[in-house]
């Protein structure tokens, strides 16, 4: 197996253990949340904006935007253009805001619709949530799109932004592959291309155990990012086999992803993330 433990990351931010924010866009237009009446599409990227500045300045290494309100979602292939075109010129806007790298992830599994707005945004990573095989979605059988993905990047000539694929993804059923194990997955998404994976727990907020993070690191040769459930009271012990994170509810009131960011939260993380990797080197 070629190691290619942490050379991706190592491409995108200086800081070992990277931690990545993320900023959770308020209902796009084309979604059944989109009112312009209550919140125009201008003030979205306005709160988008104003959340970015809290989180780089709060020490984050980089950010995640995403379309998390549009649900109930839809597949990837029946994501629209108007939401790829929203997301673009949200991460524009927040990419001109900030100093830091910045991705985009468009749920759900809409891995076409964030690589086209990344690329025009100067993004440098989407998320996938299924690269390989199959699992049963909150919008029903979701299944890998890795094969065709790869192709439009390479057609695209857009090799420069990454691809972060989750493994067991949160959300949903994987009983329809429950014959391999999560190891067996990781390998599949490692020798069809991904370049970086990514290990939950079981939803939004929920941490995958240490155990669970070591086994899965030990597994792969790729570099491995924490995906859920992440807080200052753990981030210390599943960095020692992860490769970084990314954080959502942590840094909202009540930990709640619907609420509002909370600067002290993310200063308190970034505190126990400098002093987890101080132990680590």
């Amino acid at each position: 197996m070629i190691d290619k433990q942490g050379a991706t990351l190592s491409e995108i931010f200086e800081q070992p253990k990277p931690i990545i924010g993320m900023v959770h866009l308020k209902p796009l237009p084309g979604s059944p949340g989109y009112d312009p009446d209550y919140m125009s599409f201008e003030r979205v990227t306005e709160i988008a904006v104003e959340e970015a500045i809290i989180l780089e300045e709060g020490g984050v290494d980089g950010l995640q935007i995403e379309n998390i309100w549009d649900f109930p979602y839809l597949k990837g292939e029946d994501i629209g253009p108007e939401t790829a075109a929203a997301l673009a010129i949200a991460a524009e806007r927040v990419r001109k805001a900030v100093g830091i790298p910045i991705g985009i992830n468009c749920h759900l599994n809409g891995g076409f619709a964030a690589l086209a707005a990344a690329i025009v945004v100067g993004a440098k990573w989407i998320r996938v949530f299924e690269w390989v095989n199959a699992y049963v979605s909150h919008a029903g059988l979701t299944e890998g799109i890795g094969g065709k993905l790869a192709r439009y990047r390479a057609n695209l000539r857009a090799q420069d932004v990454k691809f972060f694929c989750d493994v067991n993804v949160k959300h949903g059923s994987h009983f329809i592959i429950s014959d391999r194990s999560v190891s067996e997955q990781a390998h599949d998404a490692e020798s069809e291309g991904a370049e970086l994976l990514i290990v939950t727990g079981f939803e939004t907020g929920k941490a995958p155990s240490a155990e669970r993070v070591e086994e899965f690191k030990k597994s792969v040769g790729l570099p491995v990012l924490l995906g859920s459930g992440t807080t200052a009271e753990n981030v210390g012990e599943l960095l020692k086999h992860a490769d970084g994170a990314i954080v959502g509810s942590y840094f909202k009131q009540n930990n709640d992803w619907r609420r509002k960011i909370e600067r002290e939260r993310v200063e308190r993380f970034m505190t126990a993330v400098s002093a987890a990797r101080s132990s680590l080197t």
